[in-house]
């Protein structure tokens, strides 16, 4: 059975970044791609807050260059997803596709967390073009415009909040007739006369003219009295249109750490737990970097500080045993 010195599962920033610093420190890294080979930085067109790019640079060119410096070192990546581990003796063994088990001296977690999805109509055609699941790296391109932000939680209003120092009008559309969100960040979305609480609407589809984003039609729950209401999938209200250029969506994100589970301590949601400050988790030898650990910041360049954190932390721990 191969034994690896230091396993990656993962491809975005925070796995290429810990790729790099291990190689250097000679650990001979191999990452695992994953499901989706660069992690969410490949859904994005434009990355204009990444430092050393001035003048920005496409998502899917940034993570084949950071792919290319870890290659440029030694490291091989390579295509699979772990489907099982065994964490309860070290070497640690892992399963790659279901059928190939390899072993690990160390291992390091950056699989990333995926974005909820509403699975409307226009969705996933603007996803990129007008759809996002994150304000602070597209929000700057739909400065002095009208958006909206679907949600109702924490994470929707300080979306919104965040918007509206930058649009002209942000629009949040609310399945409930109240936030799920804090008082504190209900008291923030109140403060800015630039947003408005569209309450009870239902998003239904995600229009655009083919090459952008036009507007989203919802369903107005509150007016399911009007002589116009109908009703669709068994709830009534008014179909109107909203016209925005751009559409945030705020409901959320899974951590892709299921596999982990038995062995790595997570909270509630599924983000890993790591001592405070670093990447180390419950398990000697297990290190965890980027979005499947970080429930707040989720930036790309965060991420990256977390896989040189992980890689730098492997090394002392190799050093140990």
């Amino acid at each position: 059975m191969e034994r690896i010195k230091c396993l990656i599962a993962g491809s975005g920033p925070a796995g290429y970044t810990a790729a790099i610093y291990a190689a250097r420190a000679n650990l001979n890294p191999v990452i695992y791609s994953g499901m989706e080979l660069g992690g969410q930085l490949t859904t994005t067109t434009m990355v204009d807050n990444f430092p050393g790019f001035p003048d920005g640079i496409d998502g899917n060119e940034l993570v084949s260059r950071m792919k290319q410096q870890a290659e440029r070192f030694g490291v091989e990546v390579r295509s699979g997803v772990i489907t099982k581990t065994d964490f309860s003796r070290r070497p640690f063994v892992l399963t790659i596709d279901s059928d190939n088990e390899v072993l690990a001296d160390t291992v390091i977690i950056a699989t990333g967390a995926s974005a909820k999805y509403l699975n409307i109509p226009g969705e996933q055609k603007y996803r990129g073009s007008g759809v996002s699941a994150c304000a602070t790296c597209d929000g700057f391109f739909y400065k002095n415009k009208e958006v909206a932000v679907i949600g109702g939680g924490d994470t929707a209003c300080e979306e919104a909040v965040y918007l509206s120092g930058l649009c002209k009008k942000v629009s949040m559309i609310v399945r409930r007739d109240v936030f799920r969100a804090s008082k504190a960040m209900q008291e923030r979305v109140a403060s800015k006369s630039n947003i408005e609480v569209l309450w009870q609407c239902e998003p239904l589809e995600i229009t655009g003219d083919g090459s952008g984003v036009t507007g989203v039609n919802i369903l107005d729950k509150k007016m399911a009295g009007d002589e116009s209401a109908v009703s669709v999938n068994g709830k009534g209200g008014v179909v109107r249109s909203v016209p925005v250029w751009g559409v945030f969506l705020a409901v959320g994100h899974h951590p892709n750490s299921e596999v982990f589970k038995p062995w790595i301590n997570m909270d509630g949601e599924g983000y890993i737990i790591t001592e405070q400050g670093g990447p180390r988790t419950n398990v000697p030898g297990v290190f965890a970097a980027g979005d499947v650990a970080d429930l707040h910041y989720k930036q790309a360049i965060t991420a990256a500080a977390a896989g040189c954190r992980a890689a730098v932390e492997a090394d002392k721990f190799l050093q140990t045993i």
